[in-house]
């Protein structure tokens, strides 16, 4: 289990690095191609989104199968390495550049108005708070804490949808 909490350890580090050589490489081109800096951020948002939505996507499956292993069976244990890489390496730093990149797409882009804008940001909220509850319940299993079952993991697992489907709307359509 220790060799597992180290490798997890590693790859967070490992993940929080990439992070932060990516912010600098995106300094850089604010610096030096600053007249094309908006296109970049628009591009970096969008790959960061698709990241962090297939982790949305996916730890509520790991949860469905997790829900029905015996607490310190192999593949509990397992689960458990999978859920915290799949948080702290992919979820995490997604999510953070999500935020980062549209809250300057939503400034320089749009001077946070609009009504869709609105509502869009009050999806990433929602979609934040859910992103907190799968934070808590990878925290839960990791103790072998077992408070729900596969069938709310199930029906969570249609959360992340739902707010992808308001989001992408209200930027591809913005009704209002």
């Amino acid at each position: 289990m220790a060799d597992r909490n180290n490798a997890g350890s590693k790859a967070t580090a490992r993940a929080m690095t990439a992070l932060l050589v990516f912010l600098a490489l995106c300094l850089g081109i604010y610096i030096f191609d600053r007249d094309n800096f908006y296109l970049w951020a628009k591009a970096i948002h969008i790959m960061a989104v698709i990241a962090w939505m297939a982790g949305m996507f996916y730890m509520p499956r790991l949860f469905v199968y997790h829900a029905d292993t015996t607490p310190g069976s192999e593949s509990s244990e397992t689960f458990k390495v999978m859920e915290y890489r799949l948080m702290k390496a992919i979820m995490n730093p997604a999510m953070i550049l999500t935020w980062i990149f549209g809250l300057y797409l939503a400034w320089e882009g749009f001077r946070f108005s609009g009504g869709w804008l609105h509502i869009k940001i009050l999806a990433v909220f929602v979609l934040s708070g859910v992103h907190g509850y799968f934070s808590r319940a990878m925290k839960d299993f990791a103790a072998d804490k077992r408070t729900k079952s596969a069938k709310h993991w199930r029906i969570v697992n249609e959360a992340p949808t739902v707010l992808m489907i308001i989001i992408v709307i209200m930027v591809v359509l913005k009704p209002f």
